[in-house]
């Protein structure tokens, strides 16, 4: 039923919660989940203005993303780590559509109503542009 999960993480407290539900969603059917963190424009350049070679950079953001796998390993389920490149609510649908996952989980980062008016947030293009079941956790 829920074999392929995956579960979108940038390292923040929001997806560390976002994972341990995962792990749940993943465990009825001893399923495996795929991490995904997007990268945007904004960070691509922050990068390179610290002065990090590629190697620096995926070490750095395999670091971010450790307290998630940390998780999900705990739980003895296998997970990957992808990296996608975009805007993340795009890049992340994108994705996900493309690997046909059967679920999708994502931490809510909890914008006030303006904020969600204006920019919309990344969960909630999640969940309007997946085509499987989308859990947002707050």
């Amino acid at each position: 039923m829920y074999q392929r999960v995956l579960l979108a993480a940038d390292g923040s407290d929001h997806s560390i919660r976002a994972a341990s539900h995962a792990v749940k969603v993943a465990q009825i059917d001893q399923g495996k989940i795929d991490i995904v963190y997007a990268v945007d424009g904004k960070t691509s350049k922050e990068d390179v203005l610290h002065g990090l070679d590629k190697y620096d950079v995926k070490k750095e953001r395999k670091e971010k993303l450790k307290p998630v796998m940390e998780v999900i390993e705990e739980a003895g389920l296998e997970c990957e780590t992808h990296v996608v490149h975009g805007e993340p609510g795009p890049a992340i649908v994108d994705f996900a559509n493309k690997n046909e996952y059967d679920f999708v989980v994502v931490g809510s980062r909890g914008l006030n109503q303006v904020q969600t008016m204006i920019l919309g947030s990344v969960s909630h293009k999640i969940a309007k542009r997946v085509h499987c079941p989308v859990l947002i956790v707050k």
